[in-house]
């Protein structure tokens, strides 16, 4: 899949954007009506998506002057999101906060998704990356990778599973990786998002999980999880002293997810402007920058362009490491 920002026929594009500007100037389309600006998310409440779409959709309800509501559509790791963002009118009133997984990986590991983001989808912008991590629960006495994989084979017989928020996700195509380098037999564990994994992980339901910095920051914080892995080419600005897999000799897990904001194809370019300068402002807020960085993300505004293309060379990574593993779409 090659991400693109495709637009509709060059007349009617002009004819409809010549329509907006003169009906409701450079405002835009949701603000000249007053209309609630639908935010959908692909997790539950609670989760790190979820906190991080209240964050700044407050923000964004101030700069824009109108009322931005986030909409939890939970389930398929942010499948039925995207489904609803495909569905939803290109009038600039829905938009879809994103990590890569809905973009970049399940058009990739899913048969039939109901969306293709390179045609139904255009960026609005890009707002972070962040890391994949592994993390060991509170139930074990590792304090490294190499602590826990000493644990599993003395005491799990080097058996063992390993939480992961989705089937065919990244951290599922990590537990294979570090089941093939360790030479033990760690199996994935397909939850419904990160907050019932963490929550297994909090009641030593199972010893260790895979997700993003943001689902586990609080809680290895607090110290009843210890994060010993992340992908990236260099530490976590909140984690200085985890190694990244790259260190512990892992290859090909230098890119680091991303997170953004989706519209869908077809919506006006004047309001796709308007959202982004609007993005970009709230980022500029000392208080949102501190918060999001907090929570584990390396907080910096991409415009659409830049982030389209990173889109695009994230998933050709992604694509060369699933073809290569041998995995078939489900």
């Amino acid at each position: 899949m090659v991400f693109s920002m495709q637009r509709p026929h060059p007349a009617r594009r002009a004819l409809g954007v010549g329509l907006l500007v003169a009906a409701f100037g450079l405002t835009g389309l949701a603000q000249a009506q007053g209309t609630p600006i639908r935010l959908l998310v692909g997790f539950p409440a609670g989760a790190g998506s979820d906190a991080i779409a209240r964050t700044l959709g407050e923000k964004l309800k101030d700069v824009l002057g109108v009322p931005v509501v986030v909409e939890n559509r939970a389930g398929a790791g942010g499948q039925i999101a995207a489904q609803a963002l495909k569905a939803a009118p290109a009038d600039g009133h829905t938009l879809f906060l994103s990590h890569d997984h809905s973009i970049s990986i399940l058009p990739q590991v899913v048969k039939n998704p109901g969306f293709n983001p390179a045609t139904d989808f255009v960026p609005v912008a890009g707002f972070a990356t962040f890391a994949n991590v592994l993390a060991v629960s509170g139930g074990t006495p590792a304090k490294s990778i190499d602590e826990y994989v000493k644990w599993v084979r003395t005491q799990r017989g080097g058996k063992e599973t390993i939480g992961i928020p989705a089937p065919a996700s990244i951290p599922e195509f990590l537990v294979k990786m570090i089941s093939e380098k360790y030479k033990i037999d760690v199996q994935p564990a397909p939850y419904r998002g990160s907050a019932p994994m963490t929550a297994d992980m909090l009641g030593n339901q199972i010893t260790a999980g895979i997700a993003s910095v943001p689902d586990f920051i609080e809680n290895h914080k607090a110290g009843k999880v210890r994060i010993v892995a992340s992908i990236g080419a260099k530490r976590q600005a909140v984690l200085p002293n985890v190694p990244t897999f790259t260190e512990l000799g892992f290859s090909n897990l230098e890119d680091l997810p991303y997170y953004g904001i989706f519209a869908p194809v077809g919506t006006p370019q004047p309001i796709i402007d308007k959202y982004g300068d609007a993005l970009q402002k709230v980022l500029a807020m000392p208080d949102v920058k501190q918060k999001l960085t907090a929570m584990g993300l390396t907080v910096a505004y991409e415009p659409q362009g830049q982030f389209a293309g990173r889109v695009r060379t994230y998933t050709q990574t992604w694509e060369r490491i699933i073809q290569s593993s041998g995995f078939k779409p489900l």
